[in-house]
């Protein structure tokens, strides 16, 4: 399985993979996500693909505070195989070389297997409060 930086043409393979997933949300449009993330650290936009089939992905980025990563899935098919562990390394990696010295991610508050699965990775819980506001309407 080839672990690399993501390419134009995956843009329909990770939409489907994200689907798949449950990632996508209705405001939320994946191809407006995807464009914007090419504007910024395409680099740290990660994909595996087993036999040219794209079957995880995850979006990095290092804001120059703290880390963040989003949209990582990985395909049903494919889990529980140490896919989404090896992107996280790959993605803690590659942002450690670039000076960050934490990485943060949300999860929804009832899928209880990623919040195992980041547990299990060594992350914890911050007391926080996660606040949001749109500044530009996908739909």
């Amino acid at each position: 399985m080839n672990l690399r930086a993501y390419q134009p043409h995956d843009e329909a393979a990770v939409i489907a993979l994200w689907q798949a997933c449950g990632l996508t949300r209705p405001w939320n449009d994946p191809r407006k996500d995807i464009a914007r993330k090419l504007t910024m650290q395409p680099e740290l936009f990660l994909v595996i693909e087993d036999a040219g089939q794209i079957v995880a992905s995850a979006m990095f980025g290092y804001e120059g505070h703290r880390g963040w990563v989003n949209y990582l899935a990985v395909a049903p098919s494919h889990q529980r195989r140490g896919l989404a562990r090896r992107l996280m390394a790959e993605g803690e990696s590659r942002l450690a070389t670039l000076g960050c010295p934490k990485l943060s991610l949300q999860v929804r508050a009832t899928n209880t297997d990623a919040l195992a699965f980041y547990q299990h990775l060594g992350y914890g819980r911050d007391e926080v409060v996660c606040f949001g506001k749109r500044l530009i309407a996908d739909h």
